[in-house]
């Protein structure tokens, strides 16, 4: 099964009440943090509730080695709390991707990686 990785790009302020419960679903408690999890159907219908907020993508399995090793351990639900990409985010965070950053992005690896 493929592992997604879903990775929260907006802050806190001016979230609708059930934005930020689907937020504390998906344990993104704050801006940058990040969740690693299967890719299943109904974790999918909460990824597309949240998606004007998250960039989320399927993870590649070196990668997600490499998170492991530097920002956590490995758990049912894996969560990390990463920096700021490093270079910045060259694309709008207000527009889906390709456009902008937001939303599914097949470039999910390599913000990963800036991020670590």
């Amino acid at each position: 099964m493929a592992k997604i990785a879903i990775i929260r790009i907006s802050g806190k302020v001016d979230v609708v009440p059930d934005i930020k419960k689907t937020f504390e679903m998906l344990m993104l408690d704050k801006k940058f943090s990040c969740v690693v999890i299967d890719d299943k159907p109904e974790i999918m219908g909460m990824v597309k509730k949240v998606q004007d907020s998250v960039v989320f993508g399927e993870i590649k399995d070196d990668v997600l080695k490499e998170l492991i090793e530097k920002r956590g351990k490995k758990d049912k639900k894996m969560v990390f709390h990463l920096h700021p990409p490093r270079g910045g985010l060259k694309k709008s965070t207000s527009l889906h991707y390709p456009r902008g950053i937001l939303g599914k992005n097949e470039k999910i690896n390599e913000l990963i990686l800036k991020m670590l």
